[in-house]
């Protein structure tokens, strides 16, 4: 009899490289993990603010060393990752409550599975940090939902139900959600370490087994 799987909380905003990766590596590794996958759009800016913490952009020195690690990371996991041309700009100024409240529609709108929010995940996380392109507006939001394989109707009733104030209330939610568990950044991932200890680790890409730290 197989095993059970295992249940992962992920907790992420598309605001995060760092979570863009831990996204891609869960990902592939799922059925490696044999893994029950919960993804939990939340709004970082949120957390940040409750929590105390302060951005790694708003701190110098931090800034400077995410520069380095995300070109090193980036490059060992696979990701294709470029920094837009003005970070404080994307990150702080435009910021990104609207995509996450889209996202946060498309999960109530899909209901029965993920495969949707992970693709418009995935898409807005490419026009952020991998083309420089904008995640705020509605013309930006419709082109990554297209790619994404959403149809033109159901995209304008996404839009339109991102706007309401139950999926504002969901955000909300689960971005308490995540404060509840004491997070204090993203990515966070809610899991039992037990099983972790005992899962094998095989490199960024599991379907390359040969690939090595």
């Amino acid at each position: 009899m197989a095993s059970s799987r295992k249940v992962v909380e992920f907790f992420y905003d598309i605001v995060s490289p760092y979570s863009w990766m831990a996204f891609e590596v869960l990902c592939r590794y799922r059925n490696v993990w044999n893994l029950d996958l919960k993804f939990k759009p939340a709004y970082l800016g949120g957390v940040m603010h409750d929590s105390g913490n302060r951005p790694p952009g708003m701190v110098p020195n931090k800034f400077h060393y995410m520069t380095k690690d995300l070109e090193r990371v980036s490059g060992y996991f696979g990701v294709p990752l470029y920094p837009p041309s003005n970070v404080f700009e994307a990150m702080f100024e435009k910021g990104t409550l609207n995509a996450m409240r889209f996202v946060t529609a498309v999960a109530e709108k899909e209901k029965e599975g993920d495969v949707l929010v992970e693709r418009v995940s995935r898409e807005l996380w490419k026009r952020i940090w991998s083309t420089d392109q904008d995640v705020t507006q509605p013309a930006s939001l419709t082109e990554a939902g297209l790619k994404a394989g959403l149809s033109a109707n159901e995209l304008e009733e996404i839009l339109t139900l991102s706007k309401s104030q139950p999926i504002k209330d969901k955000l909300k939610s689960v971005t308490q959600e995540a404060l509840d568990y004491q997070c204090f950044g993203f990515p966070s991932t809610v899991y039992l370490s037990s099983w972790l200890i005992a899962s094998k680790w095989v490199g960024p890409h599991p379907d390359k087994p040969t690939s090595k730290m």
